[in-house]
């Protein structure tokens, strides 16, 4: 069990240092059942993971298919992993050879509005936003780029409707529990860097639930 020091340093490892922005929950979407989707793969040197993300968080999901499409994510890597807890990575500061800038972000990188009308909830593989801490950044809106993907196989339900949860892993939890469970230093930097590479690819949804058993 964490403690209450433990709970707040995890919880920190989720912030993202940048400008507070002002957040408005949109309503949410029906989920399209027919039509395509995109598949997004993310390849690290501990397997591949792949995602979905969800149509009802739409500002997220714009801006993460942008950021996967245009080679951002490319090089950057997980730079925070805690077992029975979570992965983060994103920040484009994890592309140099200077660990202890991953996580503090680029100077007025911008946020994304909180998208918590939805309801989607921190379980096993869940995909969802870092952010500033709530002192700073009280409308909680997101990181425009750092992400984390949950660990923990009993889920983070704690973190609900703080942080929004955008997309679900549909293959790949084996990579995640491997990529948590590395060697990591004091601060929770992976000893050796996990560098990720990421692409789209779009798919008819029958075919994404057919090859990857996912249910829309």
């Amino acid at each position: 069990m964490f403690n209450i020091h433990r709970l707040g340093l995890l919880l920190l490892a989720l912030l993202w240092m940048a400008g507070p922005a002002f957040a408005t929950d949109k309503p949410a979407k029906p989920t399209k059942r027919k039509g395509r989707d995109e598949v997004v793969t993310i390849t690290t040197t501990q397997g591949v993971i792949r995602l979905i993300l969800f149509d009802d968080t739409p500002l997220h999901k714009a801006n993460f298919l942008q950021k996967a499409k245009s080679g951002f994510y490319d090089g950057t890597s997980f730079h925070r992993v805690i077992p029975n807890f979570m992965i983060q990575g994103g920040d484009s500061n994890s592309k140099d050879a200077d660990p202890s800038n991953d996580g503090l972000g680029q100077a007025n990188e911008g946020t994304i509005p909180a998208e918590f009308a939805a309801g989607h909830q921190h379980n096993y593989g869940a995909l969802a936003a870092a952010r500033q801490g709530d002192f700073a950044n009280p409308q909680r809106a997101s990181s425009i780029s750092q992400f984390y993907l949950v660990q923990n196989r009993s889920g983070t339900h704690f973190l609900d409707g703080q942080y929004t949860v955008f997309g679900q892993t549909i293959q790949g939890l084996d990579v995640i529990d491997k990529i948590a469970n590395l060697p990591r230093n004091e601060r929770d930097h992976p000893v050796a860097d996990i560098k990720m590479t990421m692409k789209t690819q779009k798919l008819n949804r029958k075919k994404i639930a057919k090859l990857y058993g996912y249910t829309y």
